[in-house]
């Protein structure tokens, strides 16, 4: 099976899993891990059971999105979210802030390894140390981070199932004091490859042995609506929205139903996409959490594909 009809059938499988959730047969299952260990995704119980682990740091990821003047969206810090109550011993992760690149045109333009582990070095996050991440929308904001953070080479990082909208559903405890966490040393190991530029994606055009996977809503993969200037995808491109990997209690759909997605092409390099980098960062640590062994992020995305009329963008389905 070639790498782009295994990911067409991917699709469908995914459609099928999302109405079969409609009627109430989905559930999400994190992985089962030993007491004293942690995997890529950890469930609300064990969270609780360990926030006063000496090398555990719990980073709240979020960022707001709210209506601007013109009736459009944008997104701000979800700094002020954080200091209204977030988990026990949480600091806060700033993609608006300390993580991004100020001096890029880009929204979310990625800093230097070594600028990026420094702000998580600030943060408490050292060589030896373990990390939780979560947001309060589907953990797009908390993929972001971790995928930076496998970028970087750090590999002790997991996200809470369910983030804050699954903590606070079941009346756990909110503080409001400041993380506890005192700065440590992040050395960068990084991982190149986990992150596709421009011209790796143009090049995909014509390369069938590279699958192309875009995360954005169905109507936006169709054309239907634009949300980045142009309406439509770049062509050869999948859609598999981000929101179809989320159950109804925000969590990530259980390994088995994701296991059944992924049978063969597991080498092939795959590179998912969105408007920033965000949802796409969502695909990415699920394909991981499935056994891909070649995946990365096209961070710039959208906002740098479809704001040049030279890049190519299709509309319809393949």
């Amino acid at each position: 099976m070639s790498s782009r009809r295994h990911l067409n059938k991917l699709y469908v499988v995914l459609l099928a899993v999302i109405l079969a959730a409609c009627q109430g047969q989905s559930g999400s299952q994190t992985e089962h891990v030993a007491p004293d260990t942690m995997g890529t995704l950890v469930s609300t119980e064990w969270l609780s059971e360990h926030l006063n682990d000496p090398d555990l740091v719990v980073l709240d990821c979020t960022v707001r999105m709210e209506m601007d003047a013109s009736g459009g969206m944008r997104s701000v810090s979800g700094r002020s979210d954080y200091e209204d109550g977030h988990i026990p011993t949480a600091g806060f992760a700033d993609l608006k802030g300390e993580l991004r690149d100020g001096d890029s045109p880009l929204e979310f333009g990625m800093p230097t390894p070594e600028e990026f582990c420094a702000a998580m070095g600030a943060l408490g996050v050292g060589d030896n140390s373990r990390v939780v991440l979560y947001d309060n929308f589907n953990s797009v904001w908390a993929s972001r981070v971790w995928w930076m953070l496998r970028w970087a080479g750090f590999d002790r990082a997991a996200l809470l199932d369910g983030g804050m909208k699954a903590w606070t559903a079941e009346d756990r405890p909110l503080s409001t004091e400041p993380a506890p966490y005192q700065a440590r040393q992040l050395t960068p190991h990084q991982r190149p490859e986990l992150i596709a530029y421009h011209d790796e994606v143009f090049a995909a055009l014509d390369n069938d042995a590279v699958c192309l996977v875009d995360a954005m809503p169905e109507a936006h993969f169709n054309g239907e609506m634009a949300l980045y200037g142009c309406p439509g995808h770049i062509p050869g491109a999948i859609n598999v929205p981000a929101t179809a990997l989320i159950d109804e209690s925000g969590r990530y759909r259980s390994e088995e139903e994701l296991a059944a997605l992924c049978e063969d092409d597991h080498n092939a390099r795959v590179i998912t996409y969105c408007g920033g980098g965000i949802a796409a960062s969502s695909n990415a640590f699920v394909m991981h959490r499935l056994g891909y062994t070649d995946v990365a992020v096209y961070m710039a995305s959208l906002q740098e594909w479809a704001a040049d009329s030279a890049n190519p963008l299709a509309v319809g389905r393949p």
